[in-house]
């Protein structure tokens, strides 16, 4: 594996002597911690703005969902039992411009993204529970709101999560991690909600059905039918694998881990890991990276095996540029599956393989041509957008003065390096750990400047004590954040190709990078 070097000083203090709570780091002639350095450059992710949104959005979205039994309820105070009907529906984008801006547009319960939206309430209600300091509200407005604000999430939040309880059987998608886990592990750890745990064990065991002994792997797709051109409908001659897949690995862990008679969930997720390693890591260079020295990875998005030889028939991408490109959201998925292992099980190759993800991330990042920075608007000429991904490290730019960014892919990314950086900790490392963290916070502190929605909100409580949304500026925009894209492939139909716009899964991740922070005392 990749050296992460010896001990070095740093402000003429050797890294074997720093502790989490002390790094440091030069700001200006001073020295000041690294902690408050985060803190300052991070202070918007912890705005009332933030959790209004969520709750906003977490009410509001019901409207259509569902049925009420009594037209005399008053959002968003409504007992679960009051809701005749599930959800069917799940946010997703929201556009930038058309017909439908600043609001969102959803997907059907079965679709991937579903446990996104209520892992985003979930989120913020872990916040309210353990860090109402964080919510960005004054001392008089908590008072009211905080008590409010914590039955509106916990309801709302069962709501959308509960129908996703009957997807944990399916045994016919990889993506059961990104479903389940975003909520339910909340209800397991908050509220010891044994539905919750039978729900992550149920799919656990789904996820595991796909597993292929003689490749093993996971099967991601069965099938790959939505690309022109390209038809692959035979499972027995076609075994597709994404590397999207790595996350989901989670799923495995957790289960193992909270059900030790589940151990073989874990050597699973292991074995899953390290096949990819070779199929889906591609080795660019050697380098010497600040602490790290070893190969930089770029990834391989899609890859079919043949089921009998085990061996690779092509290797493609779905969303990406080309196949040969770094999709950059896809470099991201590994990131994060990668640290995630890692954290789970020490094993120095998955060390290996998240360092060299995250330096080739961040070296195409700061290789990015010049066009990325955008001034700023009422800035005095400040800029922004350098540590915004490119939706693709490699596709063309089409138009220099707004190239086409996918923040999912930075706010997933810099998960992974948080990650990474606490596991580093753990094992002594802190020169690579600090470094990691400086660049997740670059990250979302360069995507919240030049992606944040200007469009923000405030909560106050209503004359019928319910809470009560107001746009600030007038305007509505459902999203933390603008600036993604969820596929620009080419090849895709136009009506599979969204670019541009709010993500639901950009905010998860910009939510769960926030409260990383705030369970490591950072923030």
């Amino acid at each position: 594996m990749g050296s992460i070097g010896n001990p070095t000083a740093v402000n003429g203090t050797t890294t074997n002597d720093i502790t989490p709570s002390v790094l440091h780091l030069k700001a200006g002639n001073s020295a000041t911690t690294l902690t408050d350095s985060i803190r300052t450059q991070l202070a918007e992710l912890f705005s009332e703005n933030i959790t209004a949104k969520i709750a906003r959005a977490a009410v509001e979205q019901l409207k259509d969902n569902v049925s009420i039994q009594s037209a005399n309820i008053n959002y968003p105070c409504v007992l679960i039992s009051t809701f005749q009907n599930p959800p069917i529906q799940y946010p997703e984008i929201v556009s930038q411009s058309g017909v439908n801006k600043g609001h969102y547009q959803s997907r059907e319960v079965e679709f991937w993204i579903s446990g996104f939206f209520p892992g985003n309430i979930y989120a913020v209600l872990e916040r309210v529970i353990r860090y109402p300091s964080s919510l960005g509200l004054s001392s008089k407005d908590a008072t009211a709101i905080l008590p409010v604000l914590r039955n509106t999430l916990e309801e709302t939040g069962k709501t959308w999560s509960e129908p996703l309880r009957g997807q944990a059987s399916r045994t016919n998608t990889h993506d059961l991690g990104f479903m389940i886990m975003p909520h339910m592990r909340p209800r397991w750890e908050f509220y010891h909600d044994k539905d919750a745990f039978d729900t992550i064990l149920i799919a656990a065991e789904s996820l595991a059905s796909r597993y292929d002994e003689r490749l093993s792997c996971i099967r991601s797709w069965d099938t790959m039918d939505w690309h022109d051109g390209v038809n692959i409908t035979s499972m027995e001659d076609n075994f597709l694998v994404i590397i999207d897949s790595m996350c989901n690995m989670d799923l495995l862990y957790y289960a193992a881990a909270q059900a030790p008679e589940k151990r073989q969930m874990a050597d699973i997720a292991t074995t899953h890991a390290l096949t990819l390693l070779t199929s889906h890591l591609r080795p660019e260079t050697t380098a010497s990276r600040m602490g790290y020295e070893g190969t930089l990875y770029s990834t391989v998005h899609l890859v079919n095996f043949d089921p009998k030889t085990g061996k690779i028939q092509t290797s493609r991408t779905a969303q990406g540029y080309a196949a040969d490109s770094t999709w950059s959201r896809g470099q991201a998925w590994a990131i994060l599956g990668y640290a995630q292992c890692f954290a789970w099980t020490g094993d120095a190759q998955f060390l290996d393989a998240a360092c060299g993800l995250i330096e080739y991330f961040l070296y195409r990042l700061e290789s990015a041509p010049s066009c990325v920075e955008i001034v700023l608007p009422k800035s005095g000429g400040r800029t922004a957008g350098r540590y915004v991904p490119l939706w693709d490290f490699d596709a063309p730019i089409e138009d220099p003065s707004q190239p086409l960014r996918d923040t999912s892919a930075g706010a997933a990314a810099a998960n992974g390096m948080v990650i990474l950086a606490q596991a580093l900790l753990g094992h002594g490392s802190h020169v690579l750990a600090q470094r990691y963290l400086e660049a997740a916070t670059t990250i979302v502190k360069d995507t919240m400047d030049l992606a944040l929605a200007r469009e923000k909100v405030q909560m106050q409580i209503g004359s019928d004590g319910a809470l009560t949304f107001r746009d600030t500026e007038g305007e509505r925009f459902d999203t933390i954040l603008k600036h993604s894209t969820v596929n620009n492939n080419s090849a895709s139909d136009d009506s599979k190709r969204h670019k541009d716009h709010g993500l639901v899964y950009a905010d998860y991740y910009l939510l769960e990078f926030g409260t990383l922070l705030l369970r490591l005392g950072i923030c």
